[in-house]
């Protein structure tokens, strides 16, 4: 039999694959949102004054913009800076240690958008080094040299080496959590790839408001990113007693390796009665598409050109408004929480409607991100009054909708996309889509500093993103309960049936966020995330 068929034996999702799913859905999962959207307090400007003078100013009665200040700041030197620059003690940043405030603020924005390029650039070099050596080495090593590199976050004596090392803790974080996501759909049955992968979704915003208590708890930023490497440091120990993946030992040929870890699965599963052999997989000789088939095709390049935008909206406004809610009027920390929590509700309803024959794929997610544009939109109209209570609540119940919305619009766009695709070029489809997404989250911590133009700025570039991409979605098929298209011929006749689980799966590495190619008993997949 093959190991497909040995799961059934197994167990599909028994007590131990469910302690792997804690571990690398749950525990992993929390560590690695809490290094996505570190900055968000390691980078928030604290309250400060400036005494010029003798004339005493507060940080917020000085815009951002003011000639006075900057006047004076591009000419000072570092001392007289930090003589006449005074930060208040509630909490500290790299902003307070490094007096990156007026022109020197974007810095914190370019640290954010590096850990985001080198999420790029990690998914694409994990995916291949996971298939060649293995998922478990590829991902422990990359864990451990994350956690190295954080600690390297919170240690650096200066600006540069803390952005170079962001950089590389995207790289590894990135990767590693890919290898991850991968390593645990293979231990399981592919009946329950969706409930892992919503798993995982889930538990990446609960880290952003675990992220945010524990930053109302521990005000030092070096203290608190050691702290957050903690957890890290659990996770890696914990992983080095798990076994290596049955699926990718039986594609490699290594049946008796493989036997090995799946009679441990049997008896940790409290199997002992099980046995079977594992016999050579027969290869699959499907010829598949390439990226030219896509450029050549009319309506596979329409589609495509629609659903990079689309991915490239969600990823820059999701991530846009997670380091947006650090700057709104408030609780720093009361909105970062609301920020991650206010997601969870997202995954089921956007899933139930999907379903539904009178929304599905195409109605729902124009209506999530049309909803969204608007909520964003909307704050332009209210008076800027920070003394107003009304105001500032409108604020952040309109950025909450916000992000509610987008994360569900996140979700069906996996599912959706996959379906537009025909088996031949779904893989190469689907990666073409993803990347344009991680354009989106190198862009996105930008976005906030155009409060420094106009306050409202930031939500009107959010806004007209979302209801734009909305409308594009108009000029898509819908595709729920149609027939699959195999081929490019198929698209002729715009054939499609609902993916099921297949596409559900798709969506299951919900924060890896690119898709390399991963195989998995011998067949190539990418493994999309937000």
């Amino acid at each position: 039999m093959d190991a497909e068929e040995a799961f059934k034996l197994v167990g599909k999702m028994g007590i131990y694959q469910v302690y792997l799913c804690f571990l690398l859905a749950v525990l992993l999962q929390l560590y690695c949102a809490m290094e996505a959207i570190l900055i968000a307090l390691v980078g928030a400007v604290p309250a400060y004054y400036w005494d010029h003078g003798g004339l005493v100013v507060n940080s917020s009665q000085l815009a951002s913009n003011d000639l006075a200040f900057l006047d004076w700041f591009r000419t000072a030197n570092e001392s007289e800076i930090h003589r006449r620059v005074h930060f208040n003690d509630t909490f500290t940043s790299i902003a307070s240690e490094w007096y990156l405030i007026g022109d020197a603020e974007y810095e914190i924005s370019a640290a954010s958008s590096l850990y985001f390029t080198g999420v790029l650039v990690g998914v694409i070099l994990f995916g291949q080094l996971s298939d060649r050596y293995g998922r478990k080495m590829v991902y422990l090593s990359g864990l451990a040299l994350d956690i190295l590199f954080s600690l390297a976050n919170g240690l650096a004596p200066s600006f540069r080496l803390f952005a170079g090392s962001r950089f590389m803790v995207g790289i590894m974080n990135g990767g590693m959590s890919l290898v991850a996501f991968v390593l645990l759909n293979e231990y399981i049955d592919t009946t329950h790839w969706a409930l892992a992968g919503s798993i995982s979704s889930m538990f990446f915003a609960v880290g952003i408001a675990q992220y945010a208590l524990l930053g109302y708890l521990i005000r030092n930023w070096r203290i608190l990113e050691i702290v957050v490497n903690v957890q890290g440091t659990i996770v890696f120990f914990l992983s080095l007693f798990i076994p290596e993946s049955p699926r990718w030992l039986y594609s490699q040929g290594r049946l008796s390796e493989a036997e090995d870890v799946l009679y441990l699965i049997a008896k940790r599963n409290c199997k002992h009665k099980c046995t079977f052999c594992l016999t050579p997989r027969t290869k699959d000789v499907r010829e598949l598409g390439s990226i030219l088939d896509i450029f050549h095709n009319r309506v596979l390049l329409q589609r495509t050109v629609i659903m990079m935008y689309i991915w490239f909206v969600c990823s820059l406004v999701y991530y846009g408004l997670t380091l947006h809610s650090g700057e709104l009027n408030g609780n720093v920390y009361t909105n970062l929480a609301l920020s991650g929590l206010v997601e969870l509700p997202s995954y089921p309803v956007c899933l139930f409607l999907i379903s539904k024959k009178w929304c599905g794929r195409r109605r729902t997610l124009l209506g999530f991100l049309c909803i969204g544009g608007l909520a964003c939109l909307i704050v332009m109209f209210l008076p800027h009054n920070k003394e107003s209570r009304t105001t500032l609540y409108s604020i952040q119940l309109l950025s909450l909708l916000g992000k509610l919305t987008i994360s569900a619009s996140f979700n069906i766009v996996y599912i959706y996309t996959s379906e537009l695709y025909p088996t031949v070029v779904r893989n190469v489809g689907m990666g073409i889509c993803s990347m344009f997404s991680r354009v989106g989250g190198i862009i996105a911590p930008f976005i906030p500093a155009l409060k420094n133009v106009q306050w409202s700025l930031p939500f009107i570039v959010f806004g007209i993103a979302g209801i734009s991409s909305g409308l594009l979605s108009l000029f898509l098929p819908e595709t729920l309960n149609k027939s699959l298209p195999e081929t490019l011929s198929d698209l002729q006749v715009f054939s499609y049936r609902r993916l099921g689980d297949e596409a559900l799966a798709l969506q299951a590495a919900a924060h890896t966020v690119v898709c390399p190619v991963v195989t998995i008993l011998g067949y190539q997949y990418h493994c999309c995330t937000v």
